[in-house]
Formats: C-alpha cells, structure tokens, sequence
C-alpha cells in the first residue's frame, strides 16, 4: 500500500469525557496525521498517538481543516473510533481456496458478504484468519519492527504440494520457511487446519500436525497453538471443487487420530522432563546462555510452553455425536475464536451468570422460544432446563437446521432469517422469541442472507428479542431486556 492511497482517518464515534471530546472532535471529522505521518490503519494510529505531546491535522466534517497541538499522559488514547481500522484499504486475498465460505454464498446478496481479505493487520488487530501467500517485503519488515504478533495463520497442510492444492497458490508452499521465520524473530502465530477429507486427512494431518508441534518450544513458541476444524459445505459451493463433507464417521477417526498424537506429543514431553531431572548435575561455566533466550537456540526445558498445543474444534464432537471434552481440558482457551471450547465456555458463563443474578419468580407468566442451531441442541438442554426453574417462565429450545445452506447439523451463527421463518411459521411461540445476536452483522439486525428482525417478527406476527451472551439471555427471559422488536 503506497501512501497516496490512504485515507483520512474518519471518525464515527468520540468517547464522552474524552480528550478528543474536550477538545470538540465530532462524529464526521477525520484526523489526516499525526506529528507529520499519515496513518495507514489502527496500529500506525496507536502507535503514533502514544506519545506525550501530539500535533494532529484534522479535516472535519465541512472540509476545513484544522491543526491541534495535544499534551497527556504517555500511552493515553484520545477517545475516539474510526469507521475502518484500514486507511489504505484491504489486503485483499489472492487464493481460491474451494472450502471458501465467501465462494459458497449466494450472488446478489450484501456487498460486505463478498470481501475476501487477507490483511496481516486485522489478523493482529481481531484475530482473523489470513495465508500469508500475499506478503510483500515491506509488510514483512514491518511485521518484525512492529513487534505485530501473534498472527493468525491459516495451515491446512505443511507440505508444499498439499498446501498448493488445496490454496490453488503457488506461493502457498513456503509456509515452513515462513513460520521458521517467525521462530527465528521470536514472534508467534496460532495456526488452523481445516480439514478436508480425502486431501489433507489421514498422513497428510499427522504430518502437519507434528511439523506443527516442533515449533511449540521454549518461552515463546512460534506456534503457540493449532486448531484444527472440519471443512464447512454449503449448498452453493461450486460442483468441482471435489470437497466431501465430513461424516460422523469421520469425525470420529480424526478426534482418535489427534488425541493419539497429542497424546504421543505429551509423553515426549514428560519423558524429556523425567530425563532433565535425572540427569546427573554439573556446575555450568559461565557464560551460562539458556536455549531460547538469544532468539536463535531452542528452549530444550519445553517447561514454559503450554502443555497442549493442538485443539479439536467443537464440531468434530458435535458431528460425532459425542459428549464435549470438559471444561479443564481447554486450559486458557487458546483458539476460542475456531469454536474450541465455546460451547463449554458459554455454559460456564451461564451458570455463573445465574448464580450471580438469581433470577426472582416470573410475573406475568412468560412463554418464550430460544432459537438456536441444532449441532448444539444436545449440549445447551441443561440451560434450558435451569432457566425453567425459575418460577412463572416457560422457554422451549427450537434447535434448527439451514436448510438455506443445505446443511443438516448447523451452528447458530448460520441460521438465517429464512431458516428460521420457514421453521417456525405456524407454531405457537408463546411471548415471543430469544434470538442470538451471532446470527445478525455486528451492529446491525440483519441475517446472512439480508432478511432482517423486524421483517421476520412481521412475517412470523411476534416479538423477538436478539441476546449477546449469558446475562442478556437471562435477562431477556425474565423480562428485564429493553431492546426488542415488535411485529
């Protein structure tokens, strides 16, 4: 990106009692540089307004501009959000990779819907997801003098060929060297792997699985985690991108096979501690260097890295049809984001949540529907089965499929409006519906395939009330949630 492509940085919002409120910033301004630099994104914008004393160049609204001398605190931000994190636009990506979900959409939909990006930046801003076949040697350099770490990478296979196929990239086959190269920087990554049967399964998995884990050493590993996940289909995916969806059978190979090689990775590990204790003791000489510490030697303690770092996604268990790994087994949760452990999160912060608020009896009586996607119907019936435990509320569990995507075990986030409008017309929803905001574009109440809530409560004749997390679901049960929508 050159700099005459970026953009003035546009404000959306100024946080009240801030300084850019103090000082009068409006919704509309756009703040041009920053003691003399233009800002490309939100780092260089971060990065730059640290300092204590700040001299900005900002264009309001009318398109006059204006130049502000600011003194605060070190590291003090200014209190304002931008309509992108991007000011000289996305990093747009150059794979077709045929397990794509944007290439297995419907045409004519939202034009957001459509943007492949493939952007370092947002990979380390919001932990999407990116390849990194499209890297130049300045976004490289500037990765490393940032510090910009961890990164998100997409894997899927640690063999050229493999990896090639499955990206349609040539430049897909350097990603060893490539994660050597954060190794070498001390800089880290959490990997992916989406599994696509009859491509990257079987040898292929356990190959990429163990080159993965060698660089999951010392106080800084370079691959602090893998998640690996099961290929999505949809209906829409084009007929010769010779992808097979996974199968319950399936699922329940590939959660043998990665248990045997966590299980594999954990006893080496163990046998290498029991060696370093029995090993007889020897005053070192001095200088004494530690693996790791020069940025260049492997830490052989493995004492400091996480004990796992290869994670099955919940899907592989859903589609198994067996019972979610418990709360414990996912440590920290390092790759919550692939749904590794969301499900077992969520009902940890429910019963929490619960506990916290104890809901009081329900007056009026309130009859309610919870949509959600029927590969968690299992796993959330102990919720609903305490949320009628409070006395006077009713809440029944529609568990759907998409038929939109033609997929028969869906996850919430993928039911759309026409999903749940052909699914529950006719039926009786009592007071109304509890709607799980992961289904709807951030910020705005309307599903993946542009229906919106209020065109549904319409259609369908009720209220339905959108939640985001645990204590907006119980409070929407009990009556206490304000933000619904009317038919």
């Amino acid at each position: 990106m050159s700099e005459s492509s970026t953009k003035p940085a546009r404000i959306t919002k100024v946080i009240p009692d801030s300084i850019a409120a103090e000082m009068g910033f409006d919704a509309g301004d756009s703040i041009v540089a920053v003691n003399g630099q233009k800002p490309r994104d939100l780092i260089d914008y971060q990065f730059l307004c640290a300092d204590e004393f700040l001299e900005l160049e900002v264009l309001d609204a009318k398109g006059k501009t204006h130049k502000l001398e600011i003194e605060k605190e070190y590291d003090e931000d200014l209190g304002v959000e931008f309509e992108t994190a991007l000011f000289d636009g996305l990093i747009q990506c150059n794979n077709r990779c045929p397990f794509c979900f944007i290439d297995q959409q419907p045409p004519g939909k939202r034009e957001t819907l459509y943007f492949k990006d493939d952007d370092y930046r947002l990979s380390f801003l919001y932990g999407s997801y990116l390849t990194l076949t499209n890297l130049t040697e300045k976004e490289w350099n500037r990765i490393e003098q940032m510090r910009l770490s961890p990164l998100y990478v997409s894997v899927h296979a640690t063999e050229p060929d493999v990896r090639i196929r499955l990206l349609k990239n040539f430049r897909a086959g350097k990603i060893l060297e490539q994660i050597k190269w954060f190794q070498e920087r001390r800089l880290q990554i959490h990997a992916q792997v989406v599994v696509c049967p009859g491509i990257n399964d079987g040898e292929h998995l356990e190959r990429t699985l163990l080159d993965l884990a060698k660089f999951h050493t010392g106080n800084i590993p370079a691959v602090a985690s893998v998640a690996v996940v099961p290929v999505g289909l949809t209906r829409f995916r084009p007929a010769e991108d010779e992808l097979i969806a996974v199968t319950a059978e399936k699922a329940r190979e590939v959660i043998a096979q990665v248990h045997q090689i966590q299980g594999v990775l954990s006893q080496g590990k163990a046998d290498k501690k029991r060696k370093k204790n029995h090993r007889k003791f020897t005053p070192p000489s001095p200088p004494l260097v530690r693996g790791g510490e020069d940025g260049n030697s492997p830490d052989v303690r493995g004492g400091n890295s996480k004990s796992r770092c290869i994670w099955l996604a919940d899907e592989w268990f859903l589609i198994a049809g067996l019972d979610l790994p418990s709360a414990a087994d996912y440590e920290d949760y390092p790759q919550i984001g692939n749904g590794v452990g969301s499900i077992r999160q969520f009902i940890g912060q429910f019963e929490a949540a619960f506990a916290k608020l104890q809901p009081l009896p329900v007056i009026p009586r309130r009859e309610l529907v919870w949509v959600v996607g029927n590969a968690v119907e299992k796993a959330f019936g102990p919720i609903v089965q305490q949320l009628n435990q409070i006395p006077g509320l009713s809440v029944k569990m529609a568990a759907l499929s998409s038929r939109y995507w033609g997929q028969t075990i869906t996850v919430t986030g993928l039911l759309t409006g026409q999903d749940l409008l052909e699914a529950l017309q006719g039926r009786d929803l009592g007071d109304g519906i509890l709607l799980p905001s992961v289904m709807l574009k951030q910020g705005e109440p309307r599903f993946l395939d542009d229906m919106t809530v209020e065109q549904l409560a319409s259609s369908l004749k009720t209220r339905i009330l959108p939640v985001s997390g645990v204590e907006e679901l119980i409070s929407g049960a009990i009556g206490l949630a304000t933000a619904e929508v009317q038919f």
